[in-house]
């Protein structure tokens, strides 16, 4: 496997950065088990893409994930990571070259932040100024700010904080492949969408391959480029777009994963940065009031976006809350309750706006800094847009199918009636 140079990471538009993965035959059998829990996979991966694993419980996903870095032993079978064979490498040096984020963050609650992310640089015998700086770059990539969380520990952060300072671990190495076994499964549905989000960005930016394993057939349409659905054994029933598998499951089994309000889940597959996001006034907390009052005055909205001293949402500002409290900031607005990223998809920010009194909802960026606005109307013209290629989409598979059917008839009857006629 050739190593990929940590200077390299980063350049979004720049040519992708993973390595192509090949399953040939895979197999696990346990002993004393009558049958495999991994039955003869054959899959093909493409560098710089996101594969995601989805089945139910006990199909074997999980093991075929951790058998690419041999964290589980194949029984049978062959491991390809960009045409190079690594079955019988040695595993310890290999997995050093593919990072690995579990579901509960894996982290060394005895080390602190820093020393979890210079972990796999440093046993791989990276100078330490060189650590140090990636230690930072690797903090600023998932969005913690280093002079903030580089001396902490894992017990001193939240859920969603630990599976950032994960992913910055796996990434630390610049490995052309990760791992991500049920990565956001340990934490509030809040935190995973972020988690999510962060992921989609980071993606963009990086293009590593990722293979996901996920019991969440959502997660893995918002989050995969293509879908790897198993059945037991990880047999495989569909490997394909998310598009693909929504509007055309290869069978019962795979419909009743995507389950009912197909369109709707299509709405996973468009980002916030893919539609319209507007502007709207703002200004910071230490403004003075004259300065608010002015700006709500010319607000053509009727309101303003007040942001904390990091320039983030922070409350919304009508006209008479600062007269109904008496001028006072403490007690003027309503707390922002929600927001949502570029990353985000239609379906999360539509969700968002539903439950806001007025429509719309902060779209904010990488640290959480306001960016812009969406609101009901455009996410609505959205969805119906969606669902217009949904129904001009199925027209055309109908009319394709009616020419088939047609087709097989007519050969039918030209073999039954001999030669057909001059």
């Amino acid at each position: 496997m050739a190593e990929a140079g940590a200077s390299g990471a980063g350049a979004a538009g720049a040519a992708a950065s993973g390595a192509s993965i090949e399953l040939e035959h895979l197999t696990k059998r346990y002993p004393g088990s009558a049958a495999p829990a991994v039955d003869n996979v054959t899959l093909e991966l493409k560098a710089g893409e996101v594969v995601v694993f989805v089945g139910p419980s006990g199909c074997g996903k999980s093991t075929t994930l951790k058998m690419i870095n041999r964290l589980i032993e194949p029984s049978g079978g062959r491991i390809r990571i960009d045409g190079e064979d690594v079955t019988h490498m040695d595993p310890v040096r290999m997995r050093r070259e593919v990072g690995y984020v579990v579901q509960a963050s894996g982290l060394f609650p005895h080390m602190t932040v820093a020393q979890n992310i210079a972990l796999v640089p440093r046993m791989t015998g990276w100078p330490r100024a060189r650590i140090r700086e990636r230690v930072e770059e690797m903090l600023d990539l998932v969005g913690l700010d280093p002079g903030e969380f580089r001396g902490r520990y894992p017990g001193e952060l939240s859920g969603g904080r630990r599976q950032r300072v994960a992913m910055a671990r796996a990434l630390a190495a610049d490995p052309p492949v990760l791992l991500m076994d049920e990565p956001f499964g340990a934490v509030d549905p809040v935190t995973r969408h972020h988690l999510q989000d962060e992921l989609v960005r980071l993606q963009h930016r990086l293009r590593k391959t990722i293979v996901l394993a996920t019991d969440d057939f959502d997660e893995a349409i918002k989050l995969g480029d293509r879908i790897a659905v198993l059945r037991e054994r990880s047999h495989i029933a569909q490997f394909d777009t998310p598009e693909a598998i929504l509007t055309h499951p290869a069978d019962d089994f795979v419909a009743g994963f995507v389950g009912a309000g197909a369109a709707l889940k299509r709405l996973d597959l468009t980002r916030v940065r893919d539609v319209e996001i507007s502007d709207c006034p703002t200004v910071t907390v230490d403004a003075p009031l004259q300065d608010i009052f002015s700006k709500l005055r010319a607000s053509l909205t009727n309101e303003i976006l007040l942001l904390d001293k990091r320039g983030r949402p922070y409350k919304w500002l009508r006209r008479g809350d600062l007269m109904r409290a008496k001028g006072s900031l403490a007690r003027a607005g309503t707390l922002v309750s929600d927001t949502v990223t570029g990353e985000a998809t239609v379906r999360d920010a539509l969700e968002a706006v539903l439950t806001d009194s007025a429509g719309r909802v902060a779209v904010t960026g990488r640290r959480g800094e306001y960016t812009g606005v969406v609101d009901v109307e455009t996410l609505v013209n959205s969805v119906h847009e969606l669902l217009e290629a949904d129904r001009l989409e199925a027209r055309a598979h109908r009319h394709d199918l009616e020419e088939l059917r047609a087709a097989q008839t007519h050969a039918e009857q030209e073999g039954v009636g001999g030669e057909p006629k001059a």
